[in-house]
């Protein structure tokens, strides 16, 4: 265990700290933050100037006018309208007002409820919202898996090509060096997920605020849990293939065209996110959301589609984790002087003899 807890701290440490990593993790987020705040904030601005404009269109500008809100928006007169608007709290002072002649004219606003007719709210089939929201989840979640395992591939090959992998072999274990790699670049894919996923859902928040969008399409804080998760056992299970390819290559570029392979399962829901979204309960999506080299992609495009049954999401967790396991267990037996000084060129049957340890 003490050897595995310095592999993972060397791992982890040297990885965020890196320029490239410390502006990927900030500038997206930081951008899309921007870009929401001063959009939305001209448009709540614009809204409200809009109401008091047209509060003090009057035929005496000299003679004030009250204003009562029961919905608590308009909390403060700008000081440039205090003298035309005059805010009332309860509806006697104004009456009393009005009678006396202080003000001309009296505006309520009166506080509005609403109520639900139907169990929850249904998205409409032909807005885009209805297809832009799951492929943007959907993109997030292949983007952060993929860019984190592509990671692990890195470190492996580029340590194998300097020797420091023989030399690490001679005093751990490949389980422990495995190990150790696996979990510093998880957790740095996973505050790559917490940062992105909770900023994405910041936005849609603020941007429900901002731009009025519709209740059936604002995110369940529920998918962040379900999105760490997935994440979680979809990165071991890809980081853990993109390890035994760079325990089997012999250089980068070999190891970036034996990745083409490998991520074919990982594109399939993005090549079939139009018709898993149409029928996010369909026979396709469920199976693409339970296989569990689909199915980290492919469940949170559902989640984010619509309502997923909640065994399907534990039958999919339970898969994967043991899909996972297995896959860690059988990569760990690539690191062997057989296979890390083979210097073989890799193919895919190669690659899965040594899987099921035919080799």
């Amino acid at each position: 265990m003490k050897k595995t807890l310095i592999v993972l701290k060397n791992e982890l440490l040297t990885t965020i700290k890196r320029k490239s990593f410390i502006l990927t993790l900030l500038l997206l987020p930081l951008i899309g933050l921007i870009f929401t705040l001063v959009v939305g904030n001209r448009d709540q601005t614009s809204g409200i100037t809009s109401l008091i404009s047209k509060l003090t269109t009057t035929e005496e500008e000299k003679l004030s006018i009250g204003l009562l809100d029961n919905t608590k928006n308009i909390t403060e007169i700008p000081d440039e309208l205090k003298d035309q608007i005059k805010l009332y709290t309860t509806q006697e002072s104004a009456h009393v007002d009005l009678d006396s002649g202080i003000i001309k004219a009296f505006y309520f606003i009166p506080e509005f409820k609403t109520e639900l007719l139907t169990p929850e709210p249904q998205r409409d089939p032909e807005h885009q919202l209805t297809f832009f929201l799951p492929y943007i989840v959907t993109f997030l979640f292949y983007i952060v898996i993929l860019g984190s395992s592509s990671m692990m591939l890195n470190s492996i090959t580029n340590e194998k090509s300097n020797r420091v992998i023989e030399i690490l072999l001679t005093s751990i274990t490949p389980m422990q060096l495995l190990s150790g790699k696996i979990v510093a670049l998880g957790l740095v894919g996973l505050l790559q997920t917490i940062v992105w996923s909770g900023t994405g859902l910041f936005i849609l928040r603020l941007s429900g605020r901002s731009f009025a969008l519709p209740i059936e399409f604002q995110l369940p804080t529920s998918i962040l849990v379900w999105g760490i998760i997935f994440f979680i056992l979809g990165f071991i299970l890809y980081a853990s293939l993109m390890a035994g390819v760079g325990a089997l290559v012999s250089n980068i570029k070999e190891a970036s065209q034996a990745t083409t392979i490998l991520v074919i399962p990982m594109v399939i829901p993005l090549v079939l996110l139009a018709p898993v979204i149409e029928n996010s309960n369909g026979t396709l999506a469920v199976i693409l959301s339970l296989f569990p080299f689909t199915s980290p992609v492919s469940m949170m495009t559902r989640l984010s589609a619509g309502n997923v049954p909640f065994w399907q999401i534990l039958l999919a967790i339970i898969l994967l984790l043991f899909s996972a396991y297995w896959i860690v267990r059988s990569v760990s037996g690539f690191f062997r002087a057989q296979y890390l000084l083979s210097g073989k060129e890799f193919k895919i049957k190669y690659f899965m003899d040594a899987m099921l340890g035919k080799l």
